[in-house]
């Protein structure tokens, strides 16, 4: 049955995911977000799905079958107090997925702290090359496929894959997104403590972590990190389904010449363009899991060697004055460390990493990480952080780096620090989960001015 729904928080990559796949699958979709913006905004209205500006109550006069109502509404939210007081039909973007989306799909669900939205690209590549016609939900934009969202075929047991975040449903719903997937093919990459801002502890998000592996059905597969302790703690809290391990030698993992290897046999070389050991553990669990919806290892080989990477991570923007500038979404001090570390090994010998970092996710704006921070930048030349987000001293946190730090409240005066120092042969690698006041444009259209005409 077609209905028609209205999205409260359209423009997050989720939300605006499901906005896409509810418009291909032929129901009529309107919604509205606080600040209407590219590049989500053009997406939507290229799909012809109205936006509106702000969550003002009249919008009840737009009538929907249902209200779907994403993570950033809180209470208070007039919109929201409008449909509760009314009595109206709502329901959270996971929930609605779930129902409308995913029913009687192979779910193949990537869970994970980091490297989630690159291993959801990977699997879906796989399975797409291979001609299965997947549906999918990134977190991101794969540059394989330009979206972050298709349906694909929707017959019964035909695969969707699906970026499965940790991070709460709704305001009326606590549990995370991912227990509504019901995957049956499960990718545990990796679990640390992150979302400081709704999760007391490691242990809370372990047993989020149980939930969903709780759901996998007998027949379906957990896909593991072997070398991550908290996975292993989580699962054993219980697992009732088949298991496969990567990254060590008694589950999937890379022999010493770069072939796959799973159970003795060796499968081919893995080529990737994207470097560092972090995507060649991502590489393994999406091979893995695409062998559970049934293509062979060597198939997905073959898929992964033309994989081009997603949108942010190690995105190089441009190269001007010989300095190269990357954007990344890496904001966790795990994440800041493998990003800058497989630049490091990517690069000449003697070419320096200029670090540039903000502090913007709501665990960082916390300072629950700070003291991590500087181990994080160890492979970097220079490390450069803008703290005019946060209220804890950034300065003071990346101290024990000496001079090789420095922080900055304002872009204009980081811009000119970095464009002062950088000279041929560097790196520039920008590190935010933002758009960082458009940091990489204005880098690269400083570095083509005259040396003498800085400002």
């Amino acid at each position: 049955r077609f209905m028609h729904i209205h999205i409260l928080g359209i423009c997050g990559t989720f939300m605006g995911g499901l906005a896409a796949l509810a418009r291909e699958a032929g129901h009529k979709v309107t919604g509205c977000d606080a600040n209407v913006y590219p590049p989500m905004s053009d997406q939507l209205k290229a799909l012809g799905i109205d936006l509106i500006e702000g969550y003002s109550p009249d919008q009840l006069r737009l009538k929907p079958d249902c209200f779907v109502i994403g993570n950033v509404i809180t209470r208070g939210n007039p919109l929201i107090e409008a449909i509760l007081d009314s009595n109206l039909d709502y329901v959270s973007g996971p929930q609605w997925l779930a129902d409308h989306v995913l029913r009687h799909r192979h779910v193949l669900a990537v869970a994970g702290t980091h490297g989630k939205t690159t291993t959801t690209s990977m699997l879906a590549w796989i399975l797409t090359h291979a001609g299965r016609e997947p549906g999918f939900l990134i977190g991101g934009v794969a540059q394989d496929f330009g979206v972050s969202a298709r349906l694909g075929r929707v017959n019964d047991g035909h695969p969707f894959v699906i970026e499965a975040d940790e991070y709460d449903t709704a305001f009326f719903d606590k549990r995370s997104k991912f227990v509504h997937y019901k995957p049956r093919t499960l990718v545990l990459n990796n679990l640390e403590y992150d979302h400081a801002d709704i999760f007391p502890d490691v242990a809370a998000i372990r047993r989020q972590f149980h939930h969903v592996v709780r759901i996998v059905p007998a027949s379906g597969r957990v896909i593991f990190n072997g070398t991550d302790a908290e996975i292993a703690e989580a699962l054993a809290m219980g697992c009732w389904s088949g298991r496969e391990a990567f990254g060590v030698e008694q589950g999937w993992h890379l022999t010493a010449d770069g072939r796959v290897d799973f159970g003795g046999e060796r499968f081919g070389d893995l080529q990737l363009e994207m470097p560092g050991q972090h995507n060649r553990l991502n590489a393994l669990a999406a091979i893995a899991a695409a062998r559970h919806a049934g293509v062979a290892p060597a198939e997905a080989i073959t898929a992964l060697a033309t994989f081009k990477g997603v949108k942010r991570r190690m995105e190089l923007r441009g190269e001007a004055r010989g300095v190269r500038v990357y954007d990344d979404f890496a904001h966790h001090p795990t994440a800041i460390a493998a990003t800058i570390t497989a630049l490091k090994r990517a690069v000449n010998p003697g070419e320096r990493i200029l670090a540039v970092f903000e502090p913007r996710s709501n665990t960082m704006k916390l300072g629950a990480m700070r003291a991590r921070l500087p181990a994080s930048f160890e492979d970097a030349a220079l490390a450069y952080s803008y703290s005019g987000g946060v209220s804890w001293d950034v300065a003071e946190a990346m101290r024990p780096l000496g001079e090789r730090a420095a922080d900055f409240r304002n872009i204009d005066d980081l811009v000119r620090a970095v464009v002062d120092n950088a000279h041929s042969g560097d790196h520039v690698l920008v590190m935010s989960n933002g758009g960082f006041g458009g940091i990489h444009d204005r880098l690269l259209k400083q570095l083509q001015l005259p040396l003498h005409a800085l400002p």
